[in-house]
């Protein structure tokens, strides 16, 4: 077990509020100036990271009070990691600025969605080392499996611990998706919705007459029911498009994951937070991450991935704000494979833009 301290939403207006950006990262918005002549920079909306074609960093940054690492990337095949994970072992930039082309505002969420990014972007503090072993699926891990969901974060920490791995901190993730070409998606700098499971259309949930969602429901027939009407999920590893450079899948879309926040709290998440989006027209950039849910939080598109340290290599320091989070006790809280019937499925049109079918 690695050693911790003691101490969602993504997709319809009642499981999120507004999000805050994962980090000091921005986004530069394209056609606008200030006074001193440059691009206006915005705060991204939570996704966003890598270096890519990244000028170089400001010799007297720190990251959060830390001082980085000089440390370059490793050519270690797979660096003793088991064979159901990739080994991640690279530089990674803690503040970068991009600059979008194409950005559009979604109203039902107060997104930010950029849907292209200029090839060059700046890192605006060192890049430091970073070295650790990840799952190529969403749990179980298994190609062609339904991702595992309904499980909130305390679980799925519990979950991963039990296999003798973790839940990933939120760089790890990041670089992860970013890939050694340090991009904003997965697959590259524009965003494309016939690679990865994203931009479906809503399917209402119902709830009974106190307000309570269904698919909350303690009769396994009733939720199993509302949960599989409402499943727009695709199998792990059934988008080959959707595959990072390191060869993660599924890492933006599908289901949103739980991941241990190294920044400063922020809203209700404390030291958890939720990355990649899930099915639905949102960001779905690899450096976003949604703060809006307390590690309580269980919902029908959630879901998680697991990681565990790089033998020999250093672990991650997360920001001296970050909240340590809290030792739990391993545990399978996933052991069945998640059998749905009939279930809906990815929309048959998806979203173009807010509000428009393709």
């Amino acid at each position: 077990m690695r050693a911790l301290p003691t101490l969602a939403c993504a997709l319809l207006v009642v499981a999120c509020g507004d999000q805050p950006p994962d980090g000091p990262d921005a986004t530069v918005v394209e056609g606008t100036a200030t006074s001193r002549g440059v691009a206006s920079v915005e705060a991204s909306p939570p996704d966003g990271a890598g270096q890519g074609e990244a000028s170089a960093p400001e010799a007297d940054a720190e990251a959060d009070g830390e001082t980085p690492d000089e440390a370059g990337p490793s050519d270690a095949a797979n660096a003793g990691c088991p064979d159901d994970m990739v080994s991640v072992d690279t530089t990674y930039c803690p503040d970068i600025e991009r600059r979008c082309l194409d950005m559009e505002h979604e109203d039902i969420n107060n997104l930010d969605i950029c849907h292209a990014f200029a090839h060059q972007q700046r890192c605006r503090l060192r890049p430091r080392r970073i070295a650790f072993c990840i799952d190529r699926y969403e749990y179980p891990n298994r190609a062609g499996a339904h991702p595992a969901w309904m499980l909130d974060w305390y679980k799925a920490q519990a979950t991963c611990e039990s296999k003798g791995k973790r839940l990933c901190d939120a760089s790890e993730w990041t670089a992860a998706c970013e890939g050694p070409e340090h991009t904003p998606f997965p697959y590259g700098w524009e965003r494309d919705h016939t690679r990865c499971n994203i931009d479906n259309f809503f399917i209402e949930p119902k709830k009974w007459h106190n307000g309570q969602f269904l698919f909350y429901s303690k009769d396994p027939k009733i939720a199993l029911g509302e949960l599989s009407r409402l499943d727009q999920s695709v199998a792990s590893g059934a988008l080959e498009g959707c595959t990072s450079g390191y060869g993660v899948h599924d890492m933006t879309g599908n289901l949103d994951e739980w991941v241990v926040s190294d920044v400063a709290p922020r809203e209700k998440s404390l030291w958890a937070g939720l990355k990649g989006g899930a099915w639905g027209h949102v960001r779905s950039q690899c450096r976003p991450m949604t703060y809006s849910h307390d590690p309580g939080f269980s919902y029908y598109f959630v879901g998680f991935r697991c990681c565990r340290d790089a033998p020999g290599a250093p672990a991650w320091t997360p920001s001296a704000q970050a909240m340590p989070p809290p030792v739990v006790e391993p545990h399978d809280y996933a052991p069945d494979e998640v059998l749905v019937t009939a279930a809906s499925g990815p929309s048959k049109t998806k979203f173009s833009r807010s509000g428009h079918a393709e």
